[in-house]
């Protein structure tokens, strides 16, 4: 019994590293492709999912902070290293947490919401600050365009969610078995 729970916990140290391991290297690709900044720490923190449903939160969180401190230090585009840290990488962590604690569809969504765009406007002025990026900057034709990308961001949000939501239901239903075998019994 004592070894099988040995075998357990190393399985979960090595999954969780090896997702971290993954998560890292969506995170080190943003700086080569042009749409990374947005889009890879997104699929870096649908990975983190993973842990959520195989060993739970606290795992799923030593993931991220793991991913998030490493991410800081080796990746190159730092607005997404940010973006990652500010909202995708915990989000599939709390939209769990939403979903499974809170059954009221409405009060779900208006705190995923509040969440989104309390994390994309403390990552905008986290950027304009820690990357010096000057005001006029965001002024196109007299528009304050970081508005339009706030409204825009609010829809993507609705979306990744989604896609989290699909993601982690394929995940449950094709792949779990394949990749854990006999772990689940």
């Amino acid at each position: 019994m004592k070894n099988n729970g040995i075998k357990k916990g190393t399985m979960r140290i090595a999954v969780c590293g090896i997702v971290a391991a993954l998560s890292l290297v969506f995170m080190m690709m943003t700086s080569l492709i042009p749409i990374g900044t947005y889009a890879l720490p997104c699929l870096a923190g649908i990975l983190i999912s993973c842990i959520v449903v195989e060993y739970g939160y606290g795992w799923a969180i030593g993931v991220f902070c793991v991913t998030a401190v490493l991410s800081t230090l080796l990746a190159g585009d730092k607005e997404a290293v940010i973006y990652f840290a500010a909202l995708f990488g915990y989000y599939p962590i709390l939209k769990g947490a939403f979903e499974f604690k809170i059954k009221n569809k409405v009060i779900q969504y208006i705190l995923k919401f509040a969440v989104f765009n309390a994390a994309a406007i403390g990552s905008f002025f986290a950027a304009t600050w820690l990357l010096s990026i000057p005001s006029d900057e965001f002024t196109i034709f007299g528009f304050y365009v970081p508005w339009i990308f706030l409204i825009a961001g609010n829809i993507f949000f609705l979306l990744y969610d989604y896609a989290i939501s699909v993601f982690v239901t394929q995940y449950v239903r094709r792949l779990r078995g394949k990749i854990f075998g006999n772990f689940h019994k």
